[in-house]
């Protein structure tokens, strides 16, 4: 009697949704580590007055740490199938310019302005928007991988 086993393949286009996300996962906490995050007692849950930098160089808050861990969970979810990986990719990477263009506009102390960005933010985002989409669509070039035919 022989046990049938099922090995999942990832595509490429999988796995660099599965890479994003577990990225995205380890910015959101590293976000809610002290040290790591300088000006931790300073953080504020949302808006441009939060004085927490990840790193020393990003402005974050609690609203943008958890969209991280947010962003983390969806990569993870998406990456089990080609679809939605391609979608986490390219919608992701489109929401990711859509963020830069906002980090551009809305500066200060302006009503829009709940989500804190600085320089270094807008600029690390507008490179995540070209990367995600680069891969998106580079990896889903050929189209959905095929099922082979039971036999």
């Amino acid at each position: 009697m022989s046990a049938h086993t099922h090995q999942m393949t990832r595509t490429p286009l999988q796995t660099a949704a599965f890479v994003l996300g577990i990225i995205f996962l380890v910015v959101g906490v590293l976000g809610f580590v002290p040290g790591i995050t300088t000006g931790y007692g300073a953080m504020k849950f949302a808006g441009h007055t939060s004085g927490a930098h990840l790193f020393g160089l990003f402005q974050v808050s609690v609203l943008h740490n958890l969209v991280h861990l947010a962003y983390g969970v969806a990569g993870l979810a998406m990456a089990r199938t080609w679809e939605g990986a391609r979608k986490y990719l390219v919608w992701g990477g489109v929401i990711y310019l859509l963020l830069w263009i906002y980090g551009l506009i809305v500066t200060g102390p302006h009503a829009a302005n709940f989500v804190p960005l600085n320089t270094a933010d807008n600029w690390l985002h507008f490179l995540l928007g070209i990367i995600m989409i680069g891969l998106g669509v580079a990896f889903s070039r050929r189209g959905a991988p095929r099922r082979p035919f039971a036999t």
